[in-house]
């Protein structure tokens, strides 16, 4: 028993850092500054540690390879813990972590979140750094492939999302 449960550890671990290094995640700044020199949309998951639903994300939206790639070629990808310690600057204003309750939350967070603290949260911000849309909870690989298209391709512009999705082909 001790042994299948260690395997089954090493497993998770395995395929959680896979789904890391699958997708080229970047700190919010940093994609900022990317952005700045060679503009692409950027998305943003809005997780914390203790998420169950962010955790089976990586595990099984993030690590796919289509869906990676994808998101490689056509974003700036950003990871973002709601309750980070670490200040971040934007738009010339620091935002902090702010202490409240057990845990608290970063105000960034909050900020892109519009104070709906719910996790995990997919932002897709436009590559003038505007907010385009919040998407709260847990997407498996084939709606975030849709989703991913919708905003990358800007048909969001031009096509309600339930025409859109008649359309759509999925290269899963």
């Amino acid at each position: 028993m001790k042994k299948q449960i260690l395997l089954i550890a090493i497993s998770i671990f395995y395929i959680n850092t896979y789904a890391q290094e699958n997708i080229k995640w970047l700190g919010f700044e940093e994609a900022i500054e990317l952005n700045k020199k060679n503009p692409k949309p950027i998305i943003v998951d809005v997780y914390t540690d203790w998420c169950g639903y962010c955790k089976k994300m990586d595990l099984n939206t993030y690590s796919n390879i289509t869906i990676g790639e994808y998101i490689n070629k056509n974003f700036y990808a950003v990871k973002l813990d709601g309750e980070d310690k670490k200040d971040i600057v934007f738009n010339d204003h620091t935002f902090k972590f702010q202490k409240e309750g057990r845990r608290g939350y970063h105000q960034l967070a909050a900020t892109l979140m519009n104070g709906k603290m719910s996790y995990p949260t997919t932002l897709f911000l436009s590559e003038e750094v505007e907010l385009i849309d919040r998407i709260p909870g847990y997407l498996n690989k084939e709606v975030m492939e849709k989703v991913l298209v919708y905003f990358s391709d800007e048909l969001y512009k031009t096509k309600k999302w339930d025409e859109f999705i008649k359309d759509f082909k999925s290269n899963l």
